[in-house]
């Protein structure tokens, strides 16, 4: 290959001899780089070994335009055919000529600073060459020289993204140097200035560099040049160049003595005024954000204002555990603050060498998940039960079905035969089918259930319930109404107008010592100490209130029944169509009486023990709450929300004199009183599962909340549950719940908090409604200790913001995280459905399954059909029915759980013919609530001991962890006798995800995420697991098959469902988890979820189980053969697996990968969807063929 050796040659341009077209060069540049071509190596040869220039300088050009014209792809050609190392080379020889070709030096820097990047090894090699300081001389003699000098700028960038060559520079004067280069506005070398400033901002990324910079005052500068350029650049066009010196602050800010001078050079105040001068134009979006991000950077952190971040209430816990973060603390010493520590910054504490160790080696870039159990013996299911036999028998008497003859049951069959001796039925268990059980026979339960409600029609003459809806709301309760505020106007035709004097007399209900027969409402707020409470009673007469009867007020006639439920919205099925009754899974609300009996709530309060001995009951807790008949849209985040409430919150430190700074509510003093007169609001959660610790009013309408931790815990903020009083209409409200603790909510994807207004349930309308604006959740100034904080310093709380208009004065409204379900109201419904069962048709048993550390019982229960008659076969097939067990509310904080349960009880006891199937065909062994002491005391996640329940189930302990010890110790038995559930699920909410999903538990698709396919294929294992969930995602509208995930990772190898499939042997175990939010996907796509959707998903998850029992016995039933091809289909269809990985905070749940960003609103417009770059695990069809036996068995080599 010849060169011309008198003018450099170049790619594009017409040789004398050829005269090509353009195209034609093009064609032989994609040869060059083509591969297996041979032309680049000959290029880079020839550059390696001539001596003479004119060569050089042809070849640099021609390497120039390749990788020009070619991009990345082009200059990683180049680097992997060792390009990087022949230029490094040829610029230490030009550099030691005793005066270096200028065209050489610049042709060589232009070519190292594109293909530098792209060489991983680019900082060792150029350090070990040593040419950084041979390129930061050239700048430094050269400043004149644009054209020279912009090549070595960009080269000098490149090197100091290694750490140690940033530091080495910094050594050499490189920072001073670049303050020789930027200066104020001007319109000249803007080209350069950039690059100047980017070269900055990633010298200054280094600690030590970023020292240099602060020392010399240079922080100062950086703010004065900004502003210049802010008041000249008009017209905006050099906004590169302002968000460049804004990234050199953001640089030098990342160290404490940076924020300092920062503060000292009045900084938060300039990038405030400039920041709000920008926000007109929606091009200088990016300098707002990296504002907004500064200065948050630089506001003092401040410690949240509380004596002590444990919680404000005490529980003496019987045993204090060894180890773990209760131990820890019980053992702090009392003189040790533990709401902040002596310094968040701990980054001055490392070594000011900065020798960093560099990590140059090629990044695997394939998902890795270190949570993923790798190790096959780990995942094998071992069955054992864990306890001794004999102890086990202790749970015997929980399984009376198992025993009980009938001989004293009214039952069905009108003759029935005696019952064979009881030395028959101890013969081997046997799986009934359906052949055995009778037709269903609804007619015997619709009129039990008529006679029940005219019973408890009479009963309710004696005892107001609600206050009930009017017909025409019921009647379009499933269309969406075109205004939500024209649902609210409306009130029934008998009620009057209520003034604001009686909410106002209605400020709660209080439970005082008071002769039994004096009920009425109560005015005012009273306590009680005594923890044996007896009535309701009125504090002070009311005009407007007479005692309970069948009105509520004088002179008004308001109809009280049925509001609790309001069943199940009416949805067809695919199989619908089939004649048989067994089939129709279309439901509607079971024939029962109302479950809310608001003065039966009242005496189950009384017994219900909380650790602050609450004394008063939550009006949306007594009135009930039914679902409104309007649907409730995901909220559609405004643009910039997130900057406009931070920028608000950097006001507090700019214009402290506008800020009031009162107490308003405050736990840890409960005997200071807030002035009944202003106009601030009233707040309050001294009722059960209340939680709001102290409220601060910051401005006029504006106000911090603080919540409490978990009681023996210094942590787990998140549920809150409160009343507000005092407020005027048309006014907007702000308040900001300040120490929140998870890195990202929903609340930034479209979540609203819920409110409850009184006055709008004394109109009939009595629910929980979505409500705020302007809502969003990012991270704030208050800092988080490292005692709080798991020992990592520096962390910081979050914000929940909302701002609400109330719609009446002087209202009674109540805030919550979720739909509130607290445990007097389990208690009250399991009441309910007890007393209104037909006891001929329905076996229901409740039972202790043990009593709480603080003394409350938690309920088991049994649901099932009660035999066809006590005849011996009828006995047996009512015995051998399968078992599926049910747990829910294992974490407080997740009352959508209790809903979804509500609903899963209501139609296991309703009269729906699917649902009398579905109790011949199993027996049901539920606990509906597995930490009523966290639920009733206002806990998120744990119980009284301080701990989250769900990672005990490996070792729970009896005198801790009572209600796991005994849950686990059923199953255990059940395992014993041979009858271990078919179906084991506990019932969860999720906050960062939407839609209802599972997480089940698989050997093969473990391993297989672990990316060994070798280790995968050698499984085999049953893929029934997939069975239930394939169903729901067809059945239920709220269920995603997509977000479910099979993978056992080694963080959850202590939660209900991994022990229940490893130890105890349930193939079929789950997590079933709800959204707290809505739902993106199917029917319910774009909507906030509501009680009625979750109640519908219990109901559901019954079809489910009921069609699940078809597909695993299909013989044994005479279907049409159409509907069994159907739901074979649901079992051979496909499905993705989404990446499971680890999460903060130790929940039942992956790392959502919404990241909140702080520097751009880029989150604002979409919900970033978990990647699905693992690809997804399909059962080969071997495996499905196995999805239908219950008789294979997991086989591991």
């Amino acid at each position: 290959m010849e060169f011309h050796h008198t003018t450099p040659w170049r790619v594009g341009s017409s040789t004398p001899e050829a005269g090509s077209p353009k195209k034609q060069f093009e064609k032989i540049r994609k040869e060059m780089t083509a591969k297996g071509s041979t032309g680049m190596d000959v290029l880079l040869s020839t550059l390696e070994n001539t001596k003479d220039l004119q060569t050089t300088l042809n070849i640099l050009n021609i390497l120039v335009e390749l990788v020009s014209v070619g991009g990345s792809r082009r200059a990683s050609a180049l680097v992997s055919k060792g390009g990087t190392q022949i230029l490094l080379q040829l610029l230490l020889n030009a550099s030691k000529e005793s005066s270096p070709h200028e065209e050489l030096m610049i042709q060589v820097h232009t070519l190292l600073a594109r293909t530098g990047p792209k060489d991983k090894k680019f900082g060792v090699k150029s350090r070990i060459n040593g040419v950084l300081t041979i390129t930061l001389n050239l700048v430094k003699q050269n400043l004149q020289n644009q054209r020279l000098v912009l090549p070595c700028l960009q080269l000098l960038r490149v090197y100091s993204t290694n750490p140690v060559n940033a530091v080495s520079l910094g050594k050499n004067g490189v920072v001073e140097l670049m303050f020789k280069i930027i200066g104020p506005f001007s319109k000249k070398n803007t080209g350069l200035m950039k690059v100047a400033l980017d070269t900055l901002a990633a010298l200054l990324k280094s600690k030590t560099n970023a020292r240099r910079a602060v020392d010399r005052g240079y922080v100062h500068v950086l703010l004065t040049i900004y502003v210049d350029w802010h008041r000249h650049d008009n017209r905006h066009r050099n906004m590169l160049i302002r968000k460049g010196i804004l990234q050199s602050l953001k640089s030098v800010t990342s160290l404490k003595l940076g924020r300092k001078a920062f503060i000292d050079a009045n900084g938060m105040k300039i990038l405030y005024n400039t920041s709000q001068d920008c926000l007109a134009v929606r091009t200088l979006d990016p300098l707002v954000n990296t504002s907004s991000l500064i200065m948050r950077k630089c506001f003092p952190k401040n410690r949240l204002p509380l004596p002590t971040i444990k919680s404000a209430f005490h529980f003496q816990l019987p045993v204090i555990p060894v180890t773990g973060p209760v131990a820890q603390l019980y053992n702090l010493p009392p003189e040790v603050d533990d709401v902040v520590d002596e310094s968040d910054d701990n980054e001055d504490l490392e070594l000011e060498a900065e020798n960093e160790i560099e990590n140059d080696d090629d990044i695997d870039q394939n998902f890795k998940n270190d949570d993923i159990e790798t190790d096959i013996n780990k995942l094998k299911p071992k069955q054992e039960l864990g306890r001794p036999v004999e102890e086990l028998k202790m749970y015997e008497h929980f399984f009376h079905e198992l025993s009980d003859d009938f001989q004293e049951c009214d039952l069905i069959a009108k003759e029935p035969k005696p019952l064979a001796k009881e030395g028959n039925l101890g013969g081997p268990i046997v799986v009934p089918t359906a052949g055995e059980e009778p037709p269903v026979e609804p007619n015997i339960l619709t009129n039990s259930v008529k006679k029940n409600i005219i019973s408890q029609k009479e009963e309710g003459d004696k005892q107001p319930t609600f206050l009930d809806l009017a017909k025409e709301d019921i009647k379009n309760s499933d269309n969406p109404l075109q205004q939500q505020e024209g649902d609210q106007n409306r009130t029934v035709s008998s009620s009057q107008y209520l003034t604001s004097d009686l909410v106002k007399a209605l400020d709660r209900i209080t439970l005082q010592n008071a002769p039994q027969t004096s009920q009425s409402f109560t005015a005012g707020i009273k306590k009680d100490s005594s923890p044996h409470l007896t009535s309701i009673t009125c504090t002070k007469t009311c005009p407007h209130i007479s005692t309970c009867g069948n009105v509520l007020f004088e002179g008004r006639t308001v109809q009280l029944g049925k509001l609790c439920f309001t069943g199940v919205e009416t949805e067809e099925d695919d199989d619908s169509a089939s004649n048989s009754s067994v089939e129709q899974t279309s439901f509607e609300g079971p024939n029962m009486p109302p479950l809310h009996d608001s003065d039966l709530y009242v005496e189950i309060v009384k017994n219900t023990k909380s650790v602050p001995e609450y004394s008063e009951v939550a009006y949306p807790d007594y009135f009930g709450h039914i679902p409104p008949p309007f649907k409730e849209p995901i909220l559609e985040r405004p643009y910039g929300v997130q900057r406009t409430k931070i920028a608000q919150d950097i006001e507090r430190l700019i214009h402290q004199n506008d800020i009031i700074d009162k107490v308003m509510y405050d736990l840890d003093n409960p005997n200071y009183t807030v002035p009944e007169e202003g106009e601030s609001l009233k707040f309050n959660s001294r009722f059960e599962s209340g939680n709001l610790r102290k409220v601060i009013q910051i401005r006029k309408n504006e106000y911090d909340l603080i919540l409490n931790s978990d009681i023996n815990s210094n942590h787990y903020h998140q549920w809150f549950y409160f009343e507000v009083s005092g407020m005027r209409t048309g006014v907007g409200y702000r308040f900001n719940i300040i120490n929140c603790e998870k890195s990202n909510s929903q609340f930034n994807y479209g979540m609203q908090p819920l409110m409850y207004s009184v006055q709008e349930a004394l109109h009939a309308r009595p629910w929980w409604i979505r409500v705020g604006t302007d809502i969003c959740y990012y991270k704030n100034h208050f800092s988080r200790s490292s005692v709080a904080a798991g020992g990592q310093k520096g962390k910081s709380y979050y914000t929940i913001t909302f701002t609400v208009t109330f719609p009446h004065k002087d209202d009674v409204c109540y805030f919550a995280y979720h739909y509130p379900y607290t445990y007097s109201t389990l208690q009250m419904h399991l009441q309910k459905l007890e007393s209104s069962h037909n006891p001929q048709q329905i076996y229901f048993r409740q039972d202790v399954l043990c009593e709480t550390l603080s003394g409350n019982s938690c309920p088991l229960l049994t649901i099932t059909a009660m035999p066809e008659s006590n005849y011996y076969e009828n006995i047996c097939q009512f015995r051998n029915r399968p078992y599926i067990f049910l747990s829910a509310r294992v974490h407080p904080g997740e009352t959508n759980s209790s809903w979804v349960m509500k609903g899963t009880l209501e139609y296991l006891m309703s009269s729906n013919p699917t649902a009398q199937s579905l109790r011949e065909s199993y027996i049901f062994k539920i606990v509906p609530m597995l930490n009523p002491d966290g639920v009733i005391n206002g806990n998120h996640r744990c119980s009284l001991s301080g701990e989250d329940l769900n990672r005990q189930w490996q070792s729970p302990n009896p005198d801790l962890h009572p209600t796991i010890y005994h849950a686990k110790g059923l199953l255990q038995y059940m395992a014993a006798i041979k009858r271990l559930p078919l179906v084991y699920c506990d019932y969860h909410g999720h906050s960062r995800k939407k839609n209802v999903f599972m997480y089940g538990c698989s050997i093969k698709e473990t391993v297989w995420h672990t990316n060994d396919n070798a280790a995968s294929c050698d499984v085999v294992e049953d893929v029934g697991y997939r069975t239930l969930p394939k169903i729901l995602s067809h059945t239920a509208p709220a269920f995603c098959m997509s977000s479910c995930s099979f993978v056992v990772e080694k963080s959850k190898q202590s939660t209900a469902r991994v022990v229940v499939w490893r130890e105890i042997g349930v193939q079929r175990s789950y997590t079933m988890e709800s959204t707290l939010c809505g739902c993106d996907q199917g029917k319910y796509k774009g909507l906030q979820i509501g009680t009625r959707e979750l109640e519908e998903m219990g109901a559901k998850f019954c079809v489910g189980l009921f069609r699940l029992k078809r597909l695993t016995s299909p013989l044994e039933y005479n279907l049409p053969n159409s509907l069994l091809e159907f739901e074979n289909d649901l079992i051979e269809s496909s499905c993705k697996v989404t990446s499971p990985t680890t999460y903060v905070l130790e929940e039942d749940e992956p790392r959502f990968l919404e990241e909140v960003d702080y520097s751009a609103e880029s989150n604002d417009e979409i919900d970033i969807e978990l990647p699905e770059s693992v690809g997804d695990y399909e059962p080969s069809v071997q495996e499905d063929a196995l999805s239908d036996s219950e008789s294979s068995k997991t086989c591991l080599p």
